[in-house]
């Protein structure tokens, strides 16, 4: 994340965040550090896959450790008492039906942001084909997603925190 652009979490995503950074600083980080010392025990680093193996994960490590800085630094978490459940918007707990599936059978996806999104656990981006279709929609409303799939066709069923 080489810009300044805010990241929108929610609070749940926010302390997921700090969580995974917190892990990645310690245990993580001692981790590697003990796969180096080891693969330097071996000597001639010229030639010690190991060595290479442990750097290539240590600058992976770092990697992911100033991104997950740099999300934390920029994120704002939406305040869930301003959140309306009027429309679908991020932080809603949105119910649908895909009327072109054949099994007819609910989803309820949570509008979240893309450090957060999880379809398969239920959170969808709301830069997503799906999760942009459905913002701003109502109880009632038949939203079309462009996927790369196709396009799905979605029923708003309700619409909740």
């Amino acid at each position: 994340m080489a810009d300044t652009k805010q990241l929108v979490v929610t609070r749940e995503g926010l302390q997921k965040m700090k969580e995974e950074l917190e892990f990645k600083e310690t245990t993580e980080k001692m981790r590697i550090a003990e796969q180096l010392k080891v693969a330097i025990s071996y000597g001639d680093l010229s030639e010690n896959a190991e060595y290479d193996a442990a750097k290539n994960d240590q600058a992976a490590l770092e990697q992911r450790i100033n991104e997950l800085r740099q999300m934390i630094e920029h994120a704002v978490v939406v305040d869930e008492s301003k959140i309306n459940t009027d429309a679908v918007g991020f932080g809603t707990r949105v119910t649908l039906v895909d009327l072109d599936d054949e099994d007819g059978e609910e989803e309820v996806y949570t509008i979240v942001g893309t450090s957060e999104s999880d379809p398969v656990g239920g959170k969808l981006s709301n830069e997503s084909p799906v999760g942009a279709a459905l913002l701003g929609a109502h109880i009632g409303d038949t939203v079309v997603a462009q996927t790369p799939g196709g396009a799905r066709r979605l029923r708003i069923i309700d619409i909740a925190l």
